[in-house]
């Protein structure tokens, strides 16, 4: 018993064990590269590279940069060859009136329902030196009283050459559902003998620059009339006839 109960003196002032010394070849570079290995393992990351990235927006940027600037160069270049054929062509404005007016029928039922013939004399003017206009089929015209429109008709194909006056006769027909405030508006103005319509155009067209045809275009005419009276009876006058363009292209 007594030597199983033995106590073996332990020196507690005595320093803990220290790390065997480190070979002499073991330089501090070695110690970085053990700290670099050891770093994964105590939770830590690598950071991801973004090289990819940027080198994907590098190439939408010149793409977009080359895009923009074909399109600031194409813009450049129709706009200098339309100065260019501006100052050799000196292109004017086509002219348009509507000259006589016949009224073939204009008829109102008990439905107040108008039935309209229009013979019309319309006169186109081009005053270019070196433009032709080719006026192709598609046209439409049509004759308005009240933001009602009576009746239409379209004008036929045919080219107008250069410095060219061309009349021509259309005739329009229709039938249009007026109101009854309409209808009395009307025959009160028929008393008076002053009578106001519009008449719209709208024409295909192409241009002809020398020996150059350009696309297709339309031309849109609007006139506003002032006539004594819409009875077949009659003897119809323009009082007052203005007539403005505008090109669409």
């Amino acid at each position: 018993m007594a030597d199983q109960q033995r106590i073996h003196p332990v020196d507690v002032e005595a320093p803990p064990p220290s790390a065997p010394p480190a070979p002499r070849n073991f330089s501090r570079s070695d110690n970085r590269k053990v700290a670099d290995q050891r770093a994964p393992l105590q939770g830590t990351t690598p950071a991801a590279h973004a090289k990819p990235t940027k080198k994907k927006r590098s190439c939408c940027c010149r793409c977009l940069c080359w895009t923009i600037l074909t399109i600031i160069t194409l813009i450049i270049l129709v706009a200098a060859v339309a100065g260019i054929l501006y100052l050799i062509f000196d292109p004017k404005i086509p002219k348009y009136s509507v000259d006589r007016l016949r009224i073939s029928s204009f008829d109102v039922d008990n439905n107040m329902t108008v039935t309209a013939g229009f013979n019309m004399t319309v006169t186109a003017r081009n005053p270019n030196k070196k433009i032709g206009i080719y006026y192709e089929d598609g046209s439409y015209l049509s004759v308005w009283y009240a933001d009602t429109s009576l009746c239409n008709g379209r004008l036929p194909a045919f080219y107008q050459g250069h410095r060219n006056t061309t009349v021509l006769n259309v005739l329009l027909t229709g039938e249009a559902q007026l109101g009854s405030e309409i209808l009395t508006e009307l025959q009160q103005q028929q008393q008076t003998g002053t009578i106001p319509l519009l008449f719209k155009g709208d024409v295909p067209v192409r241009v002809k620059f020398g020996s150059l045809k350009l696309w297709k275009m339309t031309f849109r005419v609007k006139c506003n009339l002032v006539v004594n009276s819409l009875s077949t009876r009659n003897q119809i006058s323009i009082k007052s006839s203005s007539c403005k363009f505008k090109l669409k292209l």
